[in-house]
């Protein structure tokens, strides 16, 4: 084996290669033929999947409900794992440890378990859903509607919020807060000021992760109302695997319709990000 093989074989580059071929077996290759599926017509190449989309309300429905979910579970969920992150580093360091040990369990708590657990607590007849209405805190509540769905996301929203954003926190100095205090500064002006700043990119960063998760959640949605909610990852499923007649192309360009919501999702994050007075790009 010669010095050069060996240098070669010592590069980073080599010891990349095989991740890199993984994530191009399992992520470009799939993209790629999600698009070039969705521009495929029965006449040949055109816009007619994306036409029959836009011109469809219930496929616009379904978009639209996939935004509205989304970004209050992710909204929620955000501000809860923001709140529950400050009350960790004001704790003392052994309920710290237990509460990201709890954090790391749960966020791996989803899908049909997930949806299973729902329905015992708060479905139609649930736990607590009863003792709730019971004692007359809860009326009408429906696990299977909208309200219910924002809850279920929201929940698993919750511990991968809190398992990014408990870093950030860290940033923020014990003195920061002291010396706006001895400035006459109240609490209010001190997060106005100096912690929400430092916490923006944080932050930003954070509601794009949860805003995607929620748009791409499958299992759980499906386990828990099956295709009786309108929802594009619903239709997406149901256009190739659960209706009579296929149309694998129509899934291919309503899947990209996602993609393209979600990377606009992604430029709207990193423009904000930009005109932070905090994150200036020399």
């Amino acid at each position: 084996m010669s010095a050069a093989f060996k240098r070669r074989l010592a590069s980073p580059v080599m010891w990349l290669l095989p991740f890199a071929l993984i994530f191009g077996a399992f992520q470009i290759a799939p993209l790629v033929w999600v698009m070039v599926s969705a521009f495929k017509t029965p006449t040949g190449w055109g816009l007619a999947n994306f036409h029959e989309i836009a011109s469809s309300a219930f496929f616009r429905q379904a978009i639209w409900r996939s935004l509205e979910i989304s970004f209050m579970s992710s909204v929620l969920g955000l501000a809860i794992a923001a709140v529950t992150c400050h009350s960790m580093h004001r704790c003392g360091p052994r309920l710290t440890r237990m509460m990201i040990a709890f954090t790391n369990m749960t966020s791996n708590f989803a899908g049909v378990p997930l949806a299973f657990a729902f329905i015992i607590l708060m479905g139609a007849n649930g736990m607590l859903t009863l003792m709730l209405e019971r004692f007359g805190l809860l009326e009408d509540f429906n696990l299977y509607s909208r309200t219910g769905l924002i809850v279920i996301y929201t929940w698993f929203q919750i511990p991968l919020g809190i398992l990014l954003l408990y870093p950030a926190f860290s940033t923020l100095k014990t003195e920061w807060r002291e010396a706006a205090s001895l400035l006459g500064a109240n609490r209010l002006a001190y997060w106005q000021h100096i912690g929400l700043p430092v916490l923006w990119p944080s932050l930003a960063g954070t509601l794009t992760v949860l805003f995607a998760s929620a748009m791409g959640a499958y299992a759980t949605v499906y386990a828990l109302v099956n295709t009786s909610y309108n929802l594009m990852t619903i239709r997406i499923a149901n256009l190739v695997s659960g209706d009579l007649f296929l149309q694998p192309e129509l899934a291919s360009a309503l899947a990209l319709v996602l993609v393209v919501i979600l990377v606009i999702v992604t430029l709207i994050q990193q423009w904000l990000m930009r005109r932070s007075y905090h994150v200036t790009s020399r």
